[in-house]
């Protein structure tokens, strides 16, 4: 009998991340509390700026970004922001989104399986993902479970179970 698997991603829908941007760029436009304070939030290649006049305004657009985020069904463990930052007059807010699992986590989530699921199951790292293999597939479905329930600061799919 040949092995079962699975893949455990971390990828982000970027159209659902895209509407969820616009859905926030529209709100900030029209509320009444972000009149006049230069508030905006757009694209600036991979990464989402905002902009604002004060510290505090730049942290409410980021909320509302992050409120339409999850709507959108979009982890927030796959966002990653610093502080404003001050740039002459106004403020500025990177929001990284992240995809794929980087090797940190990777060897952290391998070492979780090692330690603490199945004796069976073997897991590697391939690029920004991890392949989880078994003969039994009760196995790998403990494992997902255990994996669900880890506190990590990632986002995890799991793909690919056959």
């Amino acid at each position: 009998m040949a092995d079962s698997s699975f893949d455990i991603v971390s990828k982000v829908d970027h159209q659902e991340a895209d509407n969820a941007l616009n859905q926030a760029r529209k709100e900030v436009e029209q509320r009444y509390d972000f009149k006049g304070t230069g508030a905006s939030i757009e694209w600036s290649g991979e990464t989402v700026l905002i902009k604002a006049n004060s510290d505090e305004r730049a942290k409410a657009v980021l909320d509302v970004f992050q409120s339409k985020m999850i709507k959108r069904g979009i982890s927030l463990k796959s966002l990653e922001s610093g502080d404003a930052q001050p740039s002459g007059k106004e403020f500025r807010l990177v929001v990284t989104i992240k995809d794929g699992i980087d090797q940190e986590h990777a060897k952290k989530i391998g070492k979780i399986i090692r330690d603490e699921g199945p004796k069976s199951v073997k897991s590697q790292i391939q690029g920004d993902e991890l392949r989880v293999q078994s003969k039994s597939r009760d196995d790998l479905q403990e494992t997902i479970a255990l994996l669900k329930g880890a506190d990590l600061d990632v986002d995890l799919q799991f793909v690919n179970f056959r």
